[in-house]
Protein backbone atom coordinates (compact mmCIF):
# COMPACT_ATOMS: atom_id res chain seq x y z
CA UNK A 1 0.00 0.00 0.00
CA UNK A 2 1.39 3.38 -1.03
CA UNK A 3 0.84 6.40 1.17
CA UNK A 4 1.28 9.91 -0.10
CA UNK A 5 2.18 12.81 2.15
CA UNK A 6 0.40 15.92 3.25
CA UNK A 7 2.85 18.49 4.54
CA UNK A 8 1.88 20.72 7.47
CA UNK A 9 3.90 23.50 9.01
CA UNK A 10 5.46 22.54 12.34
CA UNK A 11 3.31 25.10 14.15
CA UNK A 12 0.23 22.98 13.31
CA UNK A 13 1.48 19.57 14.44
CA UNK A 14 0.58 20.02 18.12
CA UNK A 15 -2.88 21.27 17.12
CA UNK A 16 -3.44 18.00 15.25
CA UNK A 17 -2.14 15.97 18.21
CA UNK A 18 -4.56 17.77 20.56
CA UNK A 19 -7.48 17.32 18.18
CA UNK A 20 -7.79 21.05 17.52
CA UNK A 21 -6.95 20.76 13.81
CA UNK A 22 -8.90 18.25 11.71
CA UNK A 23 -8.81 20.04 8.38
CA UNK A 24 -6.47 21.74 5.94
CA UNK A 25 -7.14 23.86 2.87
CA UNK A 26 -5.04 23.40 -0.27
CA UNK A 27 -4.84 25.34 -3.50
CA UNK A 28 -4.38 22.57 -6.04
CA UNK A 29 -5.18 22.62 -9.76
CA UNK A 30 -7.05 19.31 -9.52
CA UNK A 31 -8.31 16.66 -7.11
CA UNK A 32 -5.48 14.65 -5.53
CA UNK A 33 -7.27 12.78 -2.75
CA UNK A 34 -10.50 10.98 -1.98
CA UNK A 35 -12.39 10.39 1.27
CA UNK A 36 -11.34 7.10 2.85
CA UNK A 37 -7.70 7.26 1.78
CA UNK A 38 -4.86 6.89 4.21
CA UNK A 39 -2.19 9.58 4.04
CA UNK A 40 0.97 10.42 5.96
CA UNK A 41 1.90 13.66 7.73
CA UNK A 42 5.64 13.86 8.55
CA UNK A 43 6.08 14.37 12.28
CA UNK A 44 2.68 12.83 13.06
CA UNK A 45 2.10 9.62 11.16
CA UNK A 46 -0.88 8.23 9.34
CA UNK A 47 -4.23 9.93 8.96
CA UNK A 48 -7.52 9.02 7.28
CA UNK A 49 -9.09 11.48 4.84
CA UNK A 50 -12.72 11.78 5.98
CA UNK A 51 -13.92 14.40 3.47
CA UNK A 52 -12.47 16.09 0.41
CA UNK A 53 -14.31 18.75 -1.53
CA UNK A 54 -13.63 21.66 -3.83
CA UNK A 55 -14.51 25.10 -2.45
CA UNK A 56 -13.65 28.72 -3.09
CA UNK A 57 -12.19 31.02 -0.45
CA UNK A 58 -15.60 32.74 -0.29
CA UNK A 59 -17.16 29.39 0.71
CA UNK A 60 -14.98 29.06 3.83
CA UNK A 61 -16.87 29.46 7.10
CA UNK A 62 -16.22 29.99 10.79
CA UNK A 63 -16.56 26.21 11.18
CA UNK A 64 -13.81 25.73 8.60
CA UNK A 65 -11.61 28.08 10.61
CA UNK A 66 -12.28 26.17 13.84
CA UNK A 67 -11.63 22.77 12.24
CA UNK A 68 -8.44 24.17 10.70
CA UNK A 69 -7.15 25.35 14.08
CA UNK A 70 -7.83 29.08 13.65
CA UNK A 71 -9.75 31.44 15.92
CA UNK A 72 -11.72 33.00 13.07
CA UNK A 73 -12.48 32.82 9.37
CA UNK A 74 -10.45 36.01 8.92
CA UNK A 75 -7.40 34.38 10.56
CA UNK A 76 -7.74 31.34 8.27
CA UNK A 77 -8.00 33.55 5.18
CA UNK A 78 -4.99 35.61 6.33
CA UNK A 79 -2.92 32.41 6.63
CA UNK A 80 -4.04 31.26 3.19
CA UNK A 81 -3.16 34.66 1.70
CA UNK A 82 0.30 34.48 3.31
CA UNK A 83 0.82 31.06 1.71
CA UNK A 84 -0.74 31.61 -1.70
CA UNK A 85 -0.77 35.39 -2.19
CA UNK A 86 -2.79 36.65 -5.13
CA UNK A 87 -3.24 33.13 -6.47
CA UNK A 88 -5.90 32.61 -3.80
CA UNK A 89 -8.36 35.03 -5.39
CA UNK A 90 -10.84 33.07 -7.46
CA UNK A 91 -8.77 29.89 -7.42
CA UNK A 92 -10.26 26.49 -6.63
CA UNK A 93 -9.31 25.27 -3.18
CA UNK A 94 -9.79 21.89 -1.61
CA UNK A 95 -11.14 21.36 1.90
CA UNK A 96 -9.47 18.27 3.32
CA UNK A 97 -10.88 16.86 6.56
CA UNK A 98 -9.06 14.07 8.32
CA UNK A 99 -8.98 11.89 11.42
CA UNK A 100 -5.89 11.33 13.53
CA UNK A 101 -4.46 9.10 14.78
CA UNK A 102 -5.16 6.25 12.44
CA UNK A 103 -5.63 3.11 14.47
CA UNK A 104 -2.95 0.54 13.60
CA UNK A 105 -5.45 -2.29 13.31
CA UNK A 106 -7.86 -0.31 11.13
CA UNK A 107 -8.31 -2.20 7.87
CA UNK A 108 -7.75 -0.38 4.59
CA UNK A 109 -10.85 0.95 2.85
CA UNK A 110 -11.48 0.44 -0.86
CA UNK A 111 -10.01 3.86 -1.72
CA UNK A 112 -6.68 2.66 -0.29
CA UNK A 113 -6.69 -0.45 -2.45
CA UNK A 114 -7.20 1.58 -5.64
CA UNK A 115 -3.95 3.48 -5.05
CA UNK A 116 -1.77 0.42 -5.58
Amino acid sequence: MLLSMILLKKKFLDLVRRGEKRQTIRLWPKRRLRAGQREFIPGLGRIRITAFEQVTPADLTEEDARLDGFASREALLAELRSLYGGRLDGAPCFRIRFSYPLEEDEPPRPADESRR
